[in-house]
């Protein structure tokens, strides 16, 4: 049994039908839920829930308040190479784009790092495009082995592997793993996937329990909003969500909520996600999944993730570049997309703390997973 079975079962047409036929009851019977069904995950995401905004905001927000208190987790990401063999519609890496392509060395990769470790990152996160001749699994896990005397816990966000090179990645000292599967929509993603090895959905669609199964510490997932019906999306994120939690329970499992952002290539969202929306999809998704990481990239503006971080977010990203060498200002390769919330790391705490959250750079140390049985 995998999640592709489960995926199968839940048919876009039932899924859709299932949102549809949510009215007030059925939102109410959800929020008197302790535990959501998948029903209640449709009704909750349906247009009749719009009506209970407050409720769900509110339900979200003291669940965060009692998993997660007052901490806010910052990270940054890291971007390796911007080389790729894939011919994705919407991103600013697409193989036929023109741009400035380049992969750094590992002296450029321990110079980047540094950088982001004297701004006091100590969570952080390496990205590439799918160029397997540029950015090998031998050259991801020297990257890490370089870099991982200088960050508590080393998170990957790159191409699918088999469960073999994610064990390899944990063996080199990482114990995160991102992957979006983009969208849940199959056909869609046909069309927006025309070539390259990112083509195959059923292979993507497995790669987080590939990671599980390898002994990563936290798997992330998502989908990219603006390409399909965000309701839908959501409810396959949360029910690839419940399903990675119940079979893989060593690992704690993340969502995130990137939506599209301008990028080479000038791709248009195919259906744009609202400010409402987005904070509907959060507290549900919160709501579905109380002992989640959420995490709100750069990807927003300042003042919308100012506003969202009650809803239920414990992870931000923080003064990120999404272009290779972009910290040291080596080159200026091309960027994936633009950022939004432009703030360095010191006004992003500043922000936290005057709203009273506690923002942390550091919540835990891979040596606890070198700690002997039996020791106290």
């Amino acid at each position: 049994m995998t999640f592709l079975n489960e995926f199968n079962h839940w048919t876009p047409e039932r899924v859709a039908q299932l949102i549809a036929d949510s009215g007030p009851a059925q939102v109410e019977q959800a929020l008197a839920t302790e535990q959501l069904r998948v029903s209640d995950l449709a009704a909750l995401l349906s247009p009749a829930a719009e009506g209970y905004l407050e409720t769900l905001a509110q339900r979200a927000h003291h669940l965060t308040q009692q998993r997660f208190g007052k901490i806010i987790q910052l990270f940054a990401p890291l971007y390796l190479s911007n080389e790729c063999c894939n011919s994705c519609l919407y991103c600013g890496f697409n193989a036929r784009n023109k741009m400035v392509r380049r992969t750094l060395n590992l002296d450029e990769v321990e110079a980047e790092a540094r950088i982001l470790h004297e701004r006091g990152f100590r969570h952080i996160q390496l990205l590439t495009g799918e160029a397997p001749g540029a950015a090998d699994t031998a050259y991801l896990a020297a990257a890490v082995q370089r870099i991982k005397p200088l960050f508590s816990s080393i998170s990957i966000e790159v191409y699918p592997m088999e469960q073999a090179g994610y064990a390899a990645m944990v063996a080199a000292g990482v114990d995160n793993l991102t992957v979006y599967q983009e969208t849940y929509n199959r056909e869609l993603y046909a069309e927006l996937h025309p070539f390259g090895p990112k083509r195959d959905f059923d292979w993507r669609l497995g790669t987080p329990e590939r990671g599980g199964a390898a002994g990563l510490r936290s798997i992330g997932i998502g989908a990219l909003l603006g390409l399909s019906d965000w309701r839908r999306e959501g409810f396959y994120v949360g029910l690839h969500a419940r399903y990675l939690a119940r079979h893989f329970w060593r690992s704690r499992i993340n969502i995130s909520f990137p939506r599209l952002r301008p990028a080479d290539g000038g791709f248009a969202p195919r259906q744009p996600v609202s400010d409402a929306a987005l904070v509907q999809l959060i507290c549900v998704l919160r709501l579905l999944m109380p002992d989640s990481a959420l995490v709100l990239s750069t990807r927003e503006s300042a003042a919308l993730r100012d506003h969202l971080l009650p809803l239920g977010i414990t992870q931000i990203s923080a003064g990120s570049c999404t272009a290779p060498g972009g910290y040291g200002q080596q080159d200026h390769a091309s960027q994936q997309f633009a950022i939004d919330d432009d703030r360095s790391p010191e006004q992003i705490c500043a922000m936290l703390r005057a709203k009273g959250y506690d923002p942390v750079y550091k919540d835990w140390d891979r040596a606890f997973l070198d700690r002997k049985a039996g020791e106290a």
